[in-house]
């Protein structure tokens, strides 16, 4: 049987407190939450630069991979608090997410980053940072967002599969 394709609020909370505990719990947590909130691809999470994030306007510029369409998302007092904590921790780097060496993370950084959280939050089933994106989704739907709204947040050109 195939484990589900979204993570829910609370076991992103989990997945969250259990990345806090790591290495580099503050970066770690804060790029979970950035993916969840935002419906992040790993790519674009690990792209994700500081001239894309308006801390004073409280909004981020999101650049869609595989031919997305890029959109403007508010950010959350939560996220503008991580951020900014992030970003007196980073190096004067033009990167968000960065790598113990410095230099921008890779998805297989993000990938395993998630994977080790999930191990250490106990999670019933693997987790894998799309999960965090598929989530994003389900919550905007849960909560009665219309379809073509959450596809335009999340930069769908298409609601169809191909």
């Amino acid at each position: 049987m195939r484990p589900r394709k979204h993570l829910t609020d609370h076991e992103v909370e989990r997945l969250i407190a259990a990345a806090k505990k790591g290495r580099y719990g503050h970066r770690d947590a804060t790029l979970i939450l950035m993916s969840y909130r935002h419906g992040l691809r790993v790519s674009e999470a690990v792209k994700l630069r500081w001239d894309q994030v308006d801390l004073k306007q409280a909004c981020l510029t999101v650049n869609r991979a595989k031919n997305g369409q890029n959109g403007v998302h508010p950010l959350t007092g939560r996220e503008l608090r991580a951020l900014r904590q992030l970003k007196r921790e980073n190096s004067g780097s033009p990167f968000v997410f960065l790598s113990e060496r410095g230099t921008p993370m890779t998805d297989r950084n993000v990938r395993t980053l998630v994977k080790k959280a999930g191990d250490r939050a106990g999670m019933e089933f693997p987790v894998h940072p799309h999960q965090l994106r598929h989530g994003c989704s389900y919550k905007l739907i849960n909560k009665g967002v219309d379809v073509r709204t959450v596809q335009q947040y999340l930069g769908h050109a298409s609601i169809i599969a191909p």
